[in-house]
């Protein structure tokens, strides 16, 4: 089977599947970028007044349990039998505990107010969240590679994801910082928003999974064991450059999502508009750069150059982020990077789980997915944790938000960007290694898919 005949078979993924697959990951997002990015560190530490080593302690504890709970979901995700397939069934009846789990969070829980008993509660309430969230986000992150298998469908689902996804980081960005209760104010505006996310996102993600279906798929080989399947992952060259991306996408996502609150307390509401306008028009360009240039490109090209557009924002920021018009080229170049990581990664996971089908015959969605979470989970920890560590060693007061002295200040400039800066220029240099490109990858590619196609 040629290559247009390939083409033209994988573009007819149902448009209801990619807007209900879109729309899910978007409300999944939402709930979760909440959680672990834009609310939950400065509601915690800064409304509640939880201390910040007990903070930044929770968060470690808590990465432990990420680095067990997702390789072994990932395993048993990918030998699950149901009528209807093997990732629906986590997402359909998962959502209603997730949904709940991210409501209750915000509440004291009936067990004291002392400082003791705000880390036990945070503690718990990431614990309860991300057992939920591992088991939906990780089927919802794969399903685009089972619903399809060339680039350019794939690519397709994508772009859709990707227009969902601007709800769920413009939330963060925008909505919480207004919604957010400060030190001393009542909550209920606050606790009215999150009920309400909590309400749609169970409905939303539930009904989604009546409107998708697995199609690309393999029997799995169930006398291989978990260990043997984790082993063959990191086997896989690809897969290792693969995840020094990932882990700092994760780590910058998280760590520019949390920066926001503290950044406009301390610089001024007021300027939002202006740096969110800038990170708009550097999302925009940069999907219509990445969408334009990956074909010519390839994914490891594009990917390197996004890198270093991002790590010159990032430095610029670290050192002149005082300096409004410095700051709003953060912003843009911020934007460029979103756009990047939310296209341009799951483009190169696809190739990377191809490949590995094409050494051990397999479709391994789920233990990737897994071993990914199990490397990029603890991310999230360490930049929440990195941030509230930086802050308090700059001298920030969580009794004065607002009128933070100026070593504070450029305190929250070094714990927002100073780390992302650093993984960016990793990272690119890390692209020297990855195997995935040129002739010889393009006809494994076309070979996997004609295999497909043919199924």
């Amino acid at each position: 089977m040629d290559e247009k005949v390939i083409a033209e078979a994988e573009e007819r993924v149902p448009v209801k599947s990619k807007f209900w697959l879109s729309i899910a990951d978007c409300m999944c997002g939402v709930l979760n970028s909440m959680m672990t990015a834009a609310a939950l560190t400065y509601y915690f530490n800064t409304y509640w007044g939880l201390d910040s080593h007990y903070t930044s302690l929770a968060w470690i504890i808590f990465g432990i349990w990420n680095a067990v709970n997702d390789p072994l979901f990932g395993f048993i995700s990918d030998k699950t039998k149901s009528k209807i397939g093997r990732r629906l069934p986590y997402i359909r009846y998962g959502a209603v505990f997730y949904s709940l789990f991210f409501i209750i969070t915000w509440f004291r829980w009936p067990i004291g107010t002392s400082q003791i008993s705000m880390f036990i509660q945070l503690i718990a309430a990431l614990f309860l969240f991300d057992t939920l969230y591992t088991a939906i986000a990780t089927s919802l992150y794969v399903l685009p590679y089972t619903m399809a298998v060339s680039n350019k469908a794939r690519s397709n689902i994508f772009v859709w994801k990707i227009c969902f996804s601007v709800i769920s980081l413009a939330f963060p960005l925008v909505v919480v910082p207004l919604i957010k209760p400060k030190p001393g104010e009542p909550a209920t505006l606050f606790h009215t928003v999150v009920i309400a996310l909590g309400v749609l996102a169970f409905l939303v993600i539930f009904f989604s999974t009546f409107f998708i279906e697995e199609k690309v798929t393999t029997e799995p080989d169930d006398s291989m064991s978990i260990f043997k399947s984790i082993a063959l992952c990191f086997k896989n060259r690809s897969f290792v450059v693969f995840e020094v991306l990932s882990f700092s996408v994760i780590f910058i996502q998280t760590d520019l999502l949390m920066g926001v609150n503290y950044y406009f307390d301390e610089f001024g509401t007021n300027l939002m508009p202006y740096a969110y306008g800038a990170l708009g028009i550097g999302v925009v360009l940069g999907m219509i750069t990445w969408l334009n240039r990956l074909k010519p490109w390839g994914v490891r090209k594009c990917i390197f150059i996004m890198c270093v557009l991002f790590a010159s924002g990032a430095t610029a920021v670290v050192f002149f982020g005082k300096i409004f018009p410095v700051a709003l080229v953060g912003f843009f170049l911020a934007g460029f990077g979103f756009a990047g990581g939310m296209y341009l990664v799951p483009i190169m996971n696809g190739d990377v789980i191809d490949f590995d089908e094409h050494n051990c015959g397999q479709r391994r969605e789920g233990m990737y997915a897994g071993v990914n979470s199990f490397i990029t989970k603890p991310a999230i920890s360490l930049a929440n944790a990195a941030f509230v560590e930086i802050i308090a060693a700059f001298g920030y007061r969580t009794d004065a938000v607002g009128n933070q002295t100026e070593w504070a200040k450029q305190g929250i400039l070094v714990a927002w960007m100073a780390i992302p800066a650093l993984l960016l220029i990793i990272t690119a240099i890390s692209l020297k290694w990855y195997p995935l490109y040129g002739k010889s990858w393009d006809e494994i590619k076309l070979g996997i898919e004609a295999k497909h196609a043919d199924s």
